[in-house]
């Protein structure tokens, strides 16, 4: 056992080949950290040592693109970064089948985003709220001065709401500042005006402010995408009214429905990691805002048409932006957006919410039909290959070949990897 210890001291101020190198007491001897953290592809080197700290390298993802989707009359190639195999190709199997009746119409309402400040030790709130609201002039010209930027760009505070809630140690008064943000996620922005404004607030209220940070849960940048799938492109009627059965499933059980929208998250999630965006953020908006009615549930909505075709929606909050952060720095980032086409936060939220209705689609019909495993282990079957140690044309070879016994797993790879190498 060697003796190791995870005080590193003075590890920040080494080059990125020095701490790779003092990596080795942690590491298998087989195995050598330079040959996997030295290559950092598309992403140069000095950059990775600017965007995070510690940096020792990258963990790439693969970068795969979603085809067939049409959105709001358009037809868009879509960037996804995920591990996970058939997700892209789910979406772009959607995409396909409802390409007849146009594919996915969206609708956005707006860039407005929310930042906090609590205020506590308040000994009359209901007084301090009015004297906050009466102030709303005073507020919006104190957090405009912190990003002229912004305002020049049409953007800025444009509202404050106050809430009081009750804790448990009193009534603290929380004031929100909403904030748009135009083609920006904002985090910076609005943080920096909640920083800004809060010892202010605390001295027209006499109390004491502590939080001063934006909110995740983005219900002012709302984007809804809607598609209608013909029965035809479904698996018939039949197949139509067992989806609804299943979707009904997520409605009245949060087991159900975590499960739910996590598939929906997969499809979401690697659109926004592809274009440089906070997939944090958005995974908990998302959760968040499933829960708002006090009862966890989808973030879709799936019904029968007249026409007994089947109808998809979904609604979701998107704190996205194209400008600032990793999304204007990361040269793959970049692509992606002008694959994409997306000149806006606003094109860009579009395109998330038609990818995220779409691998619902994908999932909920195939948990309906064949079952979540048939098309998954298919695709997945070239890495259970790798992982049993085969490589070049020995990975299509086994791939194939436990894809047509129907046993697809790594026990299975094995014995046929033993078998083409003898």
């Amino acid at each position: 056992m060697k003796n190791r210890s995870s005080r590193l001291s003075g590890f920040a101020t080494l080059s990125r080949d020095e701490r790779i190198a003092a990596l080795s007491d942690w590491l298998p001897e087989e195995m050598d950290a330079a040959d996997i953290l030295t290559e950092t592809g598309a992403l140069p080197g000095d950059l990775v040592e600017r965007m995070v700290e510690n940096a020792i390298g990258v963990m790439p993802v693969p970068l795969g693109v979603a085809t067939n989707m049409i959105v709001d009359g358009e037809d868009v190639l879509v960037p996804m970064a995920t591990e996970e195999s058939s997700v892209i190709a789910a979406v772009g199997n959607a995409a396909k089948r409802c390409r007849a009746t146009g594919g996915f119409r969206t609708s956005y309402a707006g860039s407005l985003t929310i930042a906090q400040v609590q205020i506590l030790d308040v000994t009359d709130p209901n007084r301090a709220r009015l004297e906050i609201l009466r102030r709303f002039e005073e507020i919006r010209d104190l957090c405009n001065q912190v990003d002229p930027m912004l305002v020049e760009l049409g953007g800025g505070l444009r509202d404050v709401e106050v809430r009081l809630l009750e804790g448990r140690h009193g009534t603290m008064v929380v004031v929100h500042l909403i904030v748009d943000t135009k083609d920006a996620m904002g985090a910076n922005a609005v943080n920096t005006m909640a920083e800004r404004i809060a010892p202010v607030l605390a001295g027209w209220t006499g109390g004491r402010s502590l939080l001063r940070i934006l909110s995740n849960l983005a219900d002012r940048r709302l984007t809804r995408a809607e598609a209608v799938w013909p029965a035809t492109e479904v698996g018939g009627a039949a197949v139509v009214d067992t989806i609804l059965e299943a979707a009904d499933f997520a409605v009245v059980d949060p087991y159900r429905a975590a499960t739910h929208n996590k598939g929906i998250m997969n499809g979401v999630s690697a659109v926004v990691l592809a274009t440089g965006n906070d997939t944090r953020a958005i995974e908990s908006g998302a959760h968040a805002y499933a829960a708002q009615s006090g009862h966890y549930g989808p973030l879709t909505r799936w019904e029968k048409t007249k026409n007994g075709d089947l109808a998809g929606s979904i609604e979701i909050p998107l704190s996205l932006g194209i400008v600032g952060g990793a999304t204007r720095i990361h040269p793959v980032a970049r692509l992606a957006l002008a694959i994409m086409g997306t000149d806006s936060a606003e094109a860009l939220s579009r395109c998330v919410a038609a990818v995220g209705l779409a691998q619902n689609f994908g999932a909920v019909r195939a948990l309906a039909t064949d079952g979540i495993q048939k098309g998954h282990m298919a695709l997945h079957a070239q890495n259970i290959a790798i992982a049993a140690g085969a490589e070049g044309d020995e990975i299509m070879r086994i791939a194939d070949a436990m894809k047509a016994s129907g046993e697809i797993n790594e026990r299975a790879a094995k014995t046929l990897l033993a078998e083409i190498r003898t």
